[in-house]
């Protein structure tokens, strides 16, 4: 049986759904071949085919469907076996994602996922990457909202900013619609599987310093004048907070890949997030401890994942988001670039220089993930040759820095822009 380009993992999900009603779309205007799609059951996979058929009009009657379970080596290693790249989108990754990767990376599969979870990140590079680099394969973990727009971001900067870029702030900001966020009210705006993520990623934080520390044993070189961590602060009469999320992770990963396999000089890389006012953003770190301080025992994780709307603060149902709600749900990512112009001398002065990009996009969960998970497939399928040589397992901004992957991002409403300099 010959190898399909590609097939979506975790199909029936919500996030896996999302992802196939836009691949009917793309696969036209991208020429990606043949694609197929794999979960648990036939049944819920043939229903699935027959509501994107409905949806999208299309005959899909040639999309191939592959019984897999995570719980099942040999069937991964059958479903793995079957296609060129495999999207992934059964989370949360910490539970479910290594015996994918392994069925992959085994099977000479390229692999690429929407996880926002950095301990499965950082540990799957430490157990595969030299597996991966053998097999000629890539690993790409965060290829969703986690961490495209930041990751992608800090490489559209540096791209357009004329000279040596020293640091990069991110500041998150999330809009909905008066009417819209009164609708939020009944089912949230995020997914439930994105909530497990959350309450695992603190429930097992302090692994992560020990993976970094087995990963990258030597830190690298402290690059001059030094950035620091900002905690609770007031830019543009708007308070923010450390952002949570992979990204910080993730942006470093890459600065590190740059600097020991190209010799670049490595960004600092910090990401906050907008909450308004001081009153919400002492709530919010109030809130975030007694999340975390649950999340460490197994008895009260168990009553924040089975109570999701209300330690989430109504953001999250087990139902999940309205299809409308998904739709007017903004972003921005405001990123502030600071350094030296072209010919200055980095060692002995200041930086002058400031550019600002602004990344925008609809529907993080459910639109602009689903489009930048399916943009990375597609710059694997199509632009191998424009990637490192070796594969291994990789950010996006080391994977995709020399690819299409940006301009296809802008192309599908997931808006990379320069605003100021």
């Amino acid at each position: 049986m010959s190898r399909l380009d590609l097939v979506i993992f975790g199909a029936t999900g919500l996030s896996g759904k999302q992802v196939v009603f836009h691949m009917v779309r793309f696969a036209k205007k991208y020429e990606l071949g043949t694609w197929g799609i794999a979960g648990r059951t036939q049944a819920k996979l043939e229903a699935l085919i027959g509501e994107a058929s409905e949806k999208t009009g299309e005959d899909l009657s040639s999309v191939r469907l592959i019984v897999a379970d995570v719980s099942d080596e040999k069937s991964l290693q059958n479903m793995c076996a079957q296609t060129k790249v495999l999207i992934n989108c059964c989370g949360p990754y910490r539970l479910y994602g290594e015996p994918v990767v392994k069925a992959a990376v085994e099977n000479k599969t390229h692999y690429v996922d929407i996880s926002g979870e950095p301990q499965f990140m950082e540990l799957m590079q430490i157990r595969y990457d030299e597996q991966a680099r053998e097999a000629g394969v890539f690993v790409v973990s965060a290829c969703g909202w986690d961490s495209i727009p930041a990751d992608m971001g800090v490489t559209f900067l540096k791209q357009n900013f004329q000279g040596t870029l020293n640091s990069v702030e991110s500041y998150l900001s999330f809009y909905l619609p008066p009417e819209v966020a009164e609708e939020s009210k009944e089912r949230g705006v995020i997914g439930f599987g994105t909530w497990e993520s959350v309450v695992y990623g603190m429930a097992y934080h302090s692994e992560l310093p020990r993976l970094q520390k087995a990963l990258f044993p030597e830190p690298l070189p402290q690059m001059k004048p030094v950035v620091k961590k900002k905690k609770m602060h007031k830019k543009d009469e708007e308070w923010y907070l450390p952002f949570p999320g992979a990204d910080e992770s993730v942006v470093y990963r890459t600065q590190r890949y740059l600097y020991s396999n190209e010799q670049q000089r490595p960004i600092q890389f910090q990401a906050y997030f907008k909450t308004g006012t001081l009153g919400r953003s002492i709530l919010t770190v109030f809130n975030g401890l007694i999340l975390l301080v649950m999340s460490k025992s197994e008895c009260t994780r168990k009553y924040l994942l089975n109570h999701p709307k209300f330690w989430s603060g109504g953001y999250v149902t087990k139902e999940g988001p309205t299809e409308n709600v998904m739709k007017n749900s903004h972003f921005t990512f405001d990123l502030v670039g600071k350094g030296w112009p072209e010919g200055a001398d980095v060692e002995k002065t200041e930086p002058t220089k400031t550019v600002v990009a602004k990344v925008t996009g609809r529907n993080p969960a459910y639109g602009s993930t689903v489009v930048a998970i399916l943009m990375c497939a597609t710059a694997i399928l199509k632009e191998r040759h424009n990637m490192p040589a070796n594969g291994g397992v990789m950010t996006p901004g080391s994977a995709f820095k020399n690819t299409t992957l940006i301009q296809n991002l802008i192309e599908n409403d997931l808006k990379y822009e320069v605003i100021s300099k």
